[in-house]
C-alpha cells in the first residue's frame, strides 16, 4: 500500500457529516502514524508522507469536493507512479449499516461519486476500497440529504467502532495481507 485516500467534502459545514468518514479514518491513522496534514496544492488536497517497510506512504484527504476525488487521487498517484493495486480509498458506503467495514478490491460505485471520478480519472476500478457503513435512509430520494447530515448518537457511536476495528487491522492492510485483514474485519 503506497496511497491511502480518505473521502469527504472540505471545509466546517461538512466535517461532521456521514459522507466525511473516509476524512475521519484517515485523520486517526495519522494521528497513529504521528504524522500531520499540509497542503499540498498540485495534488488538490491535505497530504501526509511516512517512511513505511522502506516505501513512502502517502495519506490524502482531497480539497476538490466529493464529485471531483479523482482529480487528487489521479495527481498524487501519477506523480508518484503509484498503481491502482497499490491504492486504498476509505469512503462512506450507504449499503451497509452503521457500526460495519468491509474491505474489498474493485467493484462498482454504489452510486458514490467520489468512486465514480476516481474510477474515471484512473480508468479502472481495481482499486482496494475500506467501505464504511453509513446506512441508508431507505428513499433514494433522501440519499443527498442524508448523507450530507450528521449521523444520529447511536449511528455516530457505531460508525466510531467500525473505524476503530478497521485501525486496529492497518498493520495487516499495510503489509499487504489483505486475507488476513478482511478475515479480521469481516468475522464476528
Amino acid at each position: 500500500m503506497r496511497l491511502i485516500v480518505g473521502l469527504g467534502n472540505p471545509g466546517e459545514k461538512y466535517a461532521a457529516t456521514r459522507h466525511n468518514v473516509g476524512f475521519h479514518w484517515l485523520c486517526r491513522l495519522a494521528e497513529q502514524l504521528r504524522i500531520t496534514f499540509k497542503s499540498e496544492v498540485k495534488f488538490h488536497g491535505l497530504c501526509a508522507n511516512v517512511m513505511q517497510d522502506d516505501e513512502q506512504l502517502w495519506l490524502l484527504k482531497p480539497q476538490t469536493y466529493m464529485n471531483a476525488s479523482g482529480m487528487a487521487v489521479a495527481a498524487l498517484s501519477r506523480f508518484y507512479k503509484i498503481s491502482p493495486d497499490q491504492l486504498l480509498v476509505v469512503h462512506d458506503e450507504l449499503d451497509l449499516p452503521p457500526g460495519t467495514v468491509k474491505l474489498k478490491l474493485g467493484g462498482g460505485t454504489g452510486g458514490h461519486n467520489g468512486l465514480k471520478d476516481i474510477i474515471s480519472r484512473l480508468a479502472t476500478k481495481d482499486f482496494w476500497r475500506l467501505r464504511i457503513g453509513i446506512g441508508h435512509p431507505g428513499n433514494k430520494n433522501e440519499v443527498v440529504d442524508y448523507v450530507l447530515h450528521s449521523p444520529r448518537k447511536e449511528e455516530a457511536l457505531l460508525i466510531d467502532d467500525a473505524i476503530q476495528r478497521s485501525l486496529i487491522v492497518w498493520p495487516l492492510i499495510a503489509s499487504g495481507d489483505y486475507s488476513a485483514a478482511m478475515h479480521k474485519l469481516h468475522t464476528k
